[in-house]
């Protein structure tokens, strides 16, 4: 009987820290669809770590996972931050009236032949708001023809954000960490 009792000990210790390590720190995630190729493949397979939503805030180029609906979540790369003003200009991206460079999206540039990766816009045209609100990202898919982000959905709240990620482990041809 003690045996029994040791063994049902250790799977509940198990369990309790199985649970407290996805509840907190990490997660898997499986991405879906190609909105953030070429920098992820869809079905790759991620850790998202929980950590970013207790310590520290999000910067700008974070790839990150958030609550898209109730039963959806999506990822996708944090472009601008609270009190940031964004405009995209002739395929370039500005921050704060400043050219910011984008160095994981040059290997699908090269791809587009000339043709621009994203279409112009400014903050206010797509969002209505002239900076990103307090307590909010304005995120895009680095496939910017095909990814359904803030353009579309508005800024993500910081309370809807599962974590940050930028590790692979499957499929092992990709496992390692991801360019932000």
């Amino acid at each position: 009987m003690k045996e029994v009792f040791s063994w049902l000990k250790a799977i509940v210790v198990a369990l309790v820290i199985a649970f407290v390590i996805r509840t907190f720190i990490f997660v898997p995630v499986i991405v879906e669809g190609e909105s953030m190729m070429p920098t992820l493949q869809n079905a790759d397979r991620m850790i998202v770590s929980k950590i970013s939503n207790y310590v520290g805030e999000l910067d700008r180029g974070d790839i990150i996972v958030f609550h898209a609906t109730e039963s959806k979540d999506y990822i996708k790369r944090v472009i601008a931050i609270p009190g940031d003003t964004l405009e995209y200009r002739d395929d370039t991206l500005y921050l704060n009236d400043e050219a910011v460079e984008e160095p994981y999206l040059e290997d699908f540039r090269a791809q587009m032949n000339g043709f621009p990766l994203t279409e112009n816009f400014t903050l206010e045209q797509v969002t209505g708001e002239a900076v990103v609100p307090e307590g909010s990202y304005f995120v895009m898919g680095d496939n910017r023809q095909n990814s359904k982000d803030s353009r579309e959905i508005g800024f993500v709240p910081k309370e809807d954000v599962v974590g940050k990620t930028n590790f692979v482990f499957w499929p092992l041809g990709d496992f390692g960490t991801v360019q932000e």
